[in-house]
């Protein structure tokens, strides 16, 4: 995998386009100045996690005892589930009700933008090439920044798409994201296979 195929694989599990319609609607009761310092600050908050699972995910595999081929399995059905709910659901029920107030950290930081998907992807990415660490940090930057840039704009862009364009572009990813959890899964189950 390139790192412009890992920025693209990482820029659609992170969804910043399904994700803006649910970043304005949490954030519609604060003043635009602060609506853009929080969402700065969970962007900041999503990074610090992918960044963290990137260099810490060997331990954390070690610790666990967690093989490439599960892990590459699981990632693929985390994938598949918020996949399917990304083209059967209204985007605010992806990952349920927000708490009251200004969110800190959930859901906008974690799960929206640093979520399950994303962090399983990461993983994988580190446990097949671990010595490629440079180029995922870059993959991982390059999406982080475009998703940053459509998310500071995340007042426009739900203005610009209207409602249904939101939920067009959300299931569009949602498709996409479907074929890449099939090979995920099928990836790991064929390493599994040839190491038993």
């Amino acid at each position: 995998m390139t790192v412009l195929s890992a920025a693209v694989l990482l820029f659609l599990v992170t969804d910043p386009v399904g994700n803006a319609p649910i970043f304005a609607s949490l954030l519609s009761h604060l003043p635009a100045g602060r609506r853009r310092a929080v969402i700065a600050r969970e962007l900041g908050f999503a990074l610090g996690v992918m960044v963290a699972f990137l260099f810490l995910g060997d331990a954390l595999l070690g610790l666990l005892e967690i093989s490439e081929p599960a892990l590459s399995m699981a990632g693929g059905i985390v994938l598949f589930l918020i996949a399917v709910r990304m083209i059967f659901l209204d985007a605010s029920e992806i990952f349920g009700r927000a708490p009251e107030g200004e969110p800190f950290f959930v859901p906008l930081a974690v799960p929206l933008v640093a979520g399950p998907s994303a962090l399983a992807t990461i993983l994988l990415l580190r446990a097949r090439q671990p010595d490629r660490w440079p180029e995922w940090l870059l993959a991982i930057l390059i999406a982080w920044s475009l998703g940053a840039v459509v998310l500071l704009a995340a007042d426009h862009v739900t203005a610009a798409l209207g409602r249904r364009g939101a939920l067009a572009v959300q299931r569009l990813m949602g498709m996409l994201l479907t074929t890449v959890s099939v090979q995920m899964f099928l990836t790991g189950l064929r390493k599994f296979l040839d190491e038993t």
